[in-house]
């Protein structure tokens, strides 16, 4: 009798060892898919620039990110000019993260001399499960360019003032392959002609293709709606991208047939010379690097 008893208080205690390692298991299970759920998708994008266009990409809270976009002339000018190598733009760039959702920055190009800054806030992240497919961010820029023009005295520093305000929608659909969708609404304070529009509407796209661990292809398009700009002929920029990784920054290669690199100034042709083809040959090379420099101190623990 004691030996069955035994054996039967063994069994009840066996049981509830069982149920309570299963009911354990299982808590850890529900805790491993809530944490997948909630988990935010990460590197949509290596650099704060597809090529021209901005990325949904932030600089981290109190880090500096130093901004070189390099553009040669075209190609097709010949050996006498060294294939475009003679003559270049350049912007120089700084942004800031105020939180890991909100950046400010400030630039400077060559062309026509032109200062600008943005602010851009990281509105919704893409999440691991079906909460949030997307990412999306809303970016502000403004530019002025101050080079002189001594026949356009009229020329004051509103006249040369122009805004753009973009919807950047990004979905990284694996760890390959990163697309990006920006509506885009510009404004000029003076357009050339009574018949061009101040108010510009305009459509990007891009995307990268990760080909190694640090290596992607990117594209982008750029597309103006027709009948806003009748004083130029329009043609819509094209790019493409080569992205290496190496370390602390992004080297990224770049073909283009436009040599300027501001929202106001390539996407339309008031300020701009985004008057080349791909098919005649007027494709504009360079290059983007950007180096992040943690500017916070992080607490270490004891």
């Amino acid at each position: 009798m004691r030996k069955i008893i035994s054996i039967f208080l063994g069994a009840i205690l066996f049981c509830r060892a069982q149920a309570q390692d299963s009911t354990l298991l299982n808590m850890l299970n529900d805790s491993m898919s809530a944490s997948k759920e909630k988990g935010y998708v990460t590197g949509t994008f290596k650099a704060s620039h597809v090529i021209n266009m901005q990325t949904v990409e932030s600089t981290a809270a109190g880090a500096l990110s130093f901004v070189i976009q390099h553009r040669f002339d075209r190609l097709n000018t010949g050996a006498y000019n060294f294939f475009g190598l003679d003559n270049a733009t350049l912007r120089l760039g700084l942004d800031y993260g105020i939180t890991d959702r909100l950046n400010v920055g400030i630039g400077r190009s060559s062309y026509l001399k032109t200062f600008d800054g943005f602010v851009k806030y990281k509105l919704l992240r893409q999440t691991e499960g079906k909460q949030m497919p997307v990412t999306v961010s809303v970016l502000g820029t403004i530019t002025n360019y101050t080079q002189d023009m001594k026949d356009k005295k009229y020329l004051t520093a509103n006249y040369r003032t122009a805004y753009s305000g973009q919807l950047l929608i990004a979905r990284k659909f694996s760890r390959r392959l990163s697309l990006e969708v920006t509506p885009t609404y510009l404004h000029y304070n003076l357009v050339p002609t009574v018949n061009d529009k101040n108010d510009v509407f305009a459509l990007g796209m891009g995307g990268r293709f990760r080909i190694t661990n640090r290596m992607s292809i990117n594209a982008e398009y750029d597309y103006l709606p027709p009948s806003q700009v009748v004083s130029a002929t329009v043609h819509n920029t094209f790019s493409l991208g080569w992205d290496i990784e190496t370390g602390g920054h992004v080297f990224q290669l770049v073909f283009s047939n436009t040599q300027t690199m501001l929202e106001t100034q390539y996407l339309t042709p008031y300020y701009t010379q985004t008057t080349s083809t791909w098919g005649n040959g007027d494709i504009y090379f360079g290059f983007n690097i950007s180096r992040n420099f943690n500017l916070k101190k992080h607490s270490r623990g004891k």
